[in-house]
C-alpha cells in the first residue's frame, strides 16, 4: 500500500506550501502524525466541489490539514462545523485555517465528539457533508448520528477503514483496531441507508450516499 500511495500522491498531487507547514506545525506541537495523505485530501476537495456540499461536518479537526482539504472544494460560500476532543488540537486546526484563507467558514466545538453530536441532533442541525476521522472504537456510533444529522443525499466520507491493508491482508500485522474495522466495513456496505464504496486511497476511504 505505501508503494502505491506514494505513486499515487507523486503523480496526482502537487507541491503544497500551506499543507505543508500544516504538517510542520502539527510535529512541532508534538501531535501524532495521522492527517490524510495527500491524495486523500484531495479527493475530500473533490468529493465537496463535485456535490456542491456546502455545510460540513468533521468529526476529528487534528492540526487542521483534512479541514482545508474540505474547505478548499466549496464552489460558493460554505460552512464546517468541526469536532474535537483536544482544545490545543482545535485552536492550532484553527490558526491553520485562518493562515489558509478559511479562518471564517469553521467553527470549532471541543470535548467528547458523542456529546457534541447529541447537542447538533437536537438542536435539529442538518449537513450535507461529513468526515469522520476520529477515534475508531466510536466509528460505528459516529456513523448513526451523522446519517441522522445528514440530508438526504448527504455524503459521508470515513478515513482509515484498511487499517494500512490488514483489514484484507492475513499477511499485514493487525492493529489494535483491525477487527473493529472489518466489521464496520461491512456494516458501512449492508446499511439499509446507504450507498456505499470503499476507495483504497490513503489509509482507505468509505464514501456513502445517504440514500433514506
Amino acid at each position: 500500500m505505501k508503494k502505491i500511495n506514494r505513486y499515487i500522491d507523486s503523480i496526482f498531487t502537487k507541491q503544497d506550501t500551506i499543507l505543508e507547514e500544516v504538517i510542520l506545525s502539527i510535529e512541532e506541537n508534538e501531535m501524532p502524525a495521522i492527517s490524510v495523505s495527500p491524495s486523500s485530501g484531495k479527493l475530500l476537495s473533490m468529493l465537496i466541489s463535485i456535490s456542491g456540499a456546502k455545510n460540513v461536518l468533521e468529526i476529528g479537526a487534528l492540526g487542521g490539514y483534512s479541514g482545508i482539504c474540505l474547505a478548499r472544494g466549496f464552489t460558493s460560500e460554505g460552512r464546517i462545523t468541526s469536532l474535537e476532543l483536544e482544545e490545543k488540537y482545535a485552536k492550532l486546526a484553527h490558526t491553520n485555517l485562518s493562515k489558509a484563507g478559511f479562518g471564517a467558514q469553521v467553527s470549532y466545538i471541543t470535548g467528547e465528539a458523542l456529546h457534541s453530536l447529541e447537542k447538533l441532533l437536537i438542536e435539529k442541525q442538518r449537513f450535507d457533508f461529513c468526515f469522520i476521522d476520529a477515534d475508531k472504537i466510536n466509528y460505528d456510533n459516529y456513523l448513526e448520528y451523522c446519517i441522522k444529522l445528514a440530508e438526504l443525499g448527504a455524503l459521508i466520507v470515513t478515513d482509515n477503514v484498511l487499517v494500512r491493508g490488514s483489514v484484507a491482508d492475513d499477511d499485514v500485522q493487525p492493529k489494535p483496531y483491525t477487527e473493529i474495522m472489518k466489521k464496520f466495513n461491512e456494516k458501512v456496505a449492508n446499511h439499509p441507508q446507504l450507498e456505499s464504496v470503499l476507495i483504497p486511497i490513503g489509509d482507505g476511504m468509505t464514501v456513502s450516499k445517504v440514500i433514506k
